[in-house]
């Protein structure tokens, strides 16, 4: 089983990432490859209560890629980490098959559960560069999550999410807002800021009115 998904993981970073040249460039130069493969041996090591050589292992792995994944994390075939530097995966998260995580990712708690307190990704999930999705729900099926997004709260399946919180903005194909890719996502800070621009130009437009009357 352990070799079944390393071949699966590495036939899934063939398939997405169109710099891949050769298996042999994927299995030893990827470190989200890398970190992958060496967690399911910390995994094994986990859930047959050794759990200070798998945290080791987990640890090293950490110092060589830059990506953290607890060993009580689950996941499934075909998980693509792309680059990955920044990524961090907490104990109780689940993440389905034929999953794709960009840098900068991190799938943790809120701080304030016990138990099931990271989230569940289901099949074919996206989560773009930055996002955070905190908490012990699911992100359904399908789903895209947009880089920098803060996902709080449940995801249906076959959703595009976007934004700090998030929210979705396309369901089943179909948009429910903007419809918005992993890169042209709203700047909120820009937004307000062009909205105090309108208000500020209002204003200076009636000071000038009033001025006019007076003289």
């Amino acid at each position: 089983m352990l070799f079944k998904n390393i071949r699966a993981d590495v036939a899934a970073v063939l398939e997405r990432d169109p710099a891949a040249r050769s298996k042999a460039e994927v299995f030893w130069l990827y470190p989200g490859v890398q970190a992958v493969m060496w967690h399911r041996v910390a995994h094994f090591f986990y859930n047959h209560n050794h759990k200070f050589i798998a945290r080791w292992i987990s640890q090293c792995t950490r110092f060589w890629t830059g990506i953290e994944i607890h060993p009580g994390a689950q996941i499934g075939r075909g998980l693509f980490i792309d680059h990955g530097m920044g990524v961090v995966i907490g104990e109780t998260t689940i993440i389905g098959d034929n999953c794709t995580i960009y840098q900068g990712v991190t799938l943790g708690g809120t701080g304030k559960e016990k138990g099931k307190r990271h989230p569940t990704l289901g099949n074919n999930v996206m989560v773009g560069c930055g996002a955070k999705v905190l908490g012990p729900f699911t992100v359904g099926d399908n789903s895209k999550i947009a880089a920098g997004a803060v996902v709080l709260s449940e995801v249906p399946a076959d959703s595009t999410c976007v934004g700090v919180p998030a929210r979705i903005v396309k369901r089943e194909g179909i948009k429910v807002g903007q419809d918005l890719d992993q890169i042209t996502i709203p700047d909120p800070i820009s937004s307000q800021m062009c909205t105090l621009s309108v208000h500020v130009a209002n204003i200076e437009k009636k000071l000038k009115e009033l001025e006019e009357d007076n003289d």
